[in-house]
């Protein structure tokens, strides 16, 4: 997935824990080979070729994390649309970039996004783009969902407990063999080195998302990597977007949503969706959480 995983287990002995990550890095493999569209033979290239063309049928499973991806969609009102892959690149965040796109470059960059033009067919198990030249890509959820799938499998195997961290994703499960919940830090977007906040974690996900690294700035706006695949526009004002929730699937495309949403936006839909939290960090430093985390500064 272009993405460093990190597994770790609480294990009886060397031997066992071995095994359980061979079993979580064969999982995580056999979701790339599902989901990847750098790949030619997967069923997700398949739709992809297919866009404007006939319906694709697919496994269950991948047409299940596409419907999950479209109840996003809805819940965000379209921050999230795995039919971002449609997008022209039109931006570059790599310091070759001298002045904005014109906005006729950058409307048509989206002409072909909307996951209104994804088309299901239960029954068939079958998924259409509706639109040649679209595309589905799962880059803001993938690697969410290889880390669930991985924890749930060593879970039923025995793995009383662990951390898959997904490039950040992070998801465990049981708790330290000292007895402790599992604590983890989030980087300092001021200072990538350091981390403003640590906190414990049981049986859950937390995602962040920043754009400290890959952005652009023009006439004193600050552009990030993460772009509103409805205007074609980069998400402004955050830098970092801290998301708990059950699932990595989950927290990993709510972080991406709110970069896009803004600050009042997204902490509001944070606030109303059960078990989820999330804590924001804007361009001056300013941090913001949503109702049930309390930010307590040293």
């Amino acid at each position: 997935m272009g993405s460093r995983f990190d597994i770790t287990v609480v294990a009886e002995n060397e031997t066992e824990g071995n095994s359980y990550i061979d079993m979580a890095i064969g999982e995580i493999q056999r979701i790339e080979k599902l989901i990847s569209s750098w790949d030619q033979n997967s069923q997700t290239s398949a739709i992809n070729r297919n866009s404007g063309i006939i319906p694709v049928q697919v496994d269950p499973e991948l047409f299940q994390l596409i419907e999950r991806a479209i109840a996003i969609s809805k819940l965000t009102d379209g921050a999230f649309d795995i039919t971002y892959a449609s997008m022209d690149r039109i931006w570059k965040f790599d310091g070759s970039m001298t002045e904005m796109p014109t906005p006729e470059a950058i409307q048509a960059s989206v002409s072909k996004v909307g996951f209104e033009h994804l088309i299901l067919n239960k029954a068939d198990q079958t998924v259409y783009l509706d639109l040649k030249g679209m595309k589905i890509g799962f880059g803001a959820i993938g690697k969410g969902y290889a880390a669930d799938k991985a924890k749930a499998l060593l879970i039923a195997n025995g793995a009383k407990a662990g951390i898959i961290n997904a490039s950040g994703d992070m998801n465990t499960w049981g708790t330290q063999p000292s007895g402790e919940d599992w604590e983890v830090g989030i980087v300092n977007p001021m200072n990538k080195n350091k981390v403003f906040a640590v906190l414990p974690l049981h049986q859950g996900a937390v995602v962040t998302s920043g754009d400290y690294e890959k952005y652009v700035k023009f006439n004193g706006i600050r552009y990030t990597h993460i772009i509103n695949p409805q205007t074609g526009y980069p998400a402004t004002g955050i830098i970092s977007a801290t998301v708990f929730a059950p699932k990595a699937e989950l927290a990993d495309a709510l972080a991406t949503s709110i970069f896009v949403m803004g600050i009042d936006v997204g902490i509001n839909r944070i606030n109303q969706l059960p078990n989820i939290e999330c804590i924001l960090i804007d361009e001056q430093g300013n941090i913001y959480s949503s109702d049930h985390i309390k930010i307590e500064k040293e």
